[in-house]
């Protein structure tokens, strides 16, 4: 997840940082530790939800919109808790996937309650809790909107076909940043990156599940359903990119700095962080390559034994009404998973609003569509040796 002026500079889509704690993650995703699992029966408890009317939220830092004159006001969730006599209890606790991992894994592995209701991850970890049986599934008639306005290319990820057990709360893209002026060029291509006048000028991002999907899409690989092969190979040309001088270093956020400055030329970029560097320098192009880019999700799930589901599936589905869509969109920048909050921000009477409208990083126009895709996620039987592999080359 992308740094901006309203994000801290903290990755929502954490690098994997040693191979330990990817071994750790790999054996309780698969079938190293049985009890780990928790079969569909035994994830729910009564729900408190008719005469307990409460709601625990747990979300990122910054990653809601907030009042102008007073940030301890969130403008969409006061006005969820005055509709609805809801209260939510919103707290931003989660820095880093798998630190928030590690905090709430003990009690879903041992069929208890995290004491939260609704949660915000990255797509490449909800798999993993998906595959664990740690959350329930939503049931959409409680859910509408969620189901009408829901944008169709976020509908059916490999890892939760139907959105059944998760829901984009925001979405990105990665793709390629650069500064058009400095270069002098365009980049089209993510073959561009390795040209002879980027040498020492180009990063990528450090993270295994950031990095692999656009290097793969630079090869022609459909991310929908790659293979290992596919993932050596990259591994392979990213090798020989370090050992000719090519890759100047790996990054997690902090890419932005060193396009900023002008250390680096072009980079693998968040589509979120370039609408924030843009408005301080209009050269600064985010491409969607013609081999196409990686569209990610952070998404809301609601854990196993959670006490309030029909209320957290209600909070859900007012974040999917366009007006509200539009509002959150409005704020953080992201890409919205609501196309129909396009019209809502077109329509407004500010202008720097409406602009936000013709934005394709917010709203990806249809050629742009056409050529993004949600990557398959790495199971947990690949991602001991992937790791190792990538790892030893980004020098982790």
């Amino acid at each position: 997840m992308p740094f901006s002026a309203k994000n801290p500079p903290l990755s929502r889509r954490s690098l994997l940082r040693a191979l330990g704690g990817g071994a750790v993650l790999g054996g309780l995703a698969g079938c190293g530790v049985p009890a780990a699992y928790v079969k569909a029966g035994d994830r729910a408890v009564t729900d408190l939800s008719a005469r307990d009317h409460k709601l625990a939220f747990a979300n990122w830092p910054l990653y809601i919109d907030v009042d102008d004159g007073n940030p301890n006001k969130r403008p969409t969730l006061d006005a969820f808790e005055k509709r609805t006599g809801i209260s939510v209890d919103y707290v931003e606790e989660i820095n880093d996937n798998d630190e928030f991992f590690g905090k709430i894994s003990p009690a879903l592995m041992n069929h208890q309650s995290t004491g939260r209701d609704i949660i915000v991850i990255s797509d490449w970890m909800c798999a993993r809790f998906v595959r664990l049986g740690w959350v329930q599934r939503m049931d959409r008639a409680h859910q509408p909107n969620v189901a009408k306005y829901l944008d169709p290319l976020l509908r059916t990820p490999a890892f939760d076909p139907g959105r059944l057990y998760t829901v984009p709360w925001q979405s990105g893209i990665t793709g390629i940043a650069y500064d058009r002026r400095k270069l002098g060029r365009e980049i089209r291509h993510v073959k561009d990156l390795w040209a002879s006048d980027l040498r020492g000028r180009v990063t990528l991002l450090s993270g295994l599940d950031e990095a692999f999907a656009l290097l793969m899409q630079g090869n022609g690989v459909d991310i929908t359903k790659w293979t290992a092969d596919d993932f050596y190979a990259v591994c392979d040309e990213v090798q020989k990119q370090v050992d000719r001088g090519q890759i100047r270093r790996f990054t997690g956020n902090d890419y932005t700095k060193d396009l900023v400055s002008g250390d680096v030329l072009a980079c693998q970029a968040y589509s979120g962080d370039v609408i924030q560097l843009q408005a301080d320098n209009p050269d600064i192009r985010f491409v969607v390559p013609e081999e196409g880019a990686e569209l990610w999700s952070d998404s809301l799930m609601i854990p196993d034994r959670a006490a309030h589901k029909a209320d957290a599936e209600r909070l859900i589905d007012y974040y999917y009404e366009p007006a509200v869509a539009a509002e959150l969109a409005a704020w953080v920048n992201y890409v919205c998973p609501v196309p129909a909050a396009q019209q809502v921000l077109a329509d407004s009477r500010d202008k720097d609003t409406a602009a936000l409208a013709d934005n394709s990083l917010i709203f990806p126009n249809a050629e742009m569509r056409k050529r993004l895709a949600i990557a398959r996620d790495i199971t947990s039987t690949e991602r001991v040796d992937f790791a190792r592999r990538w790892n030893k080359i980004v020098g982790l």
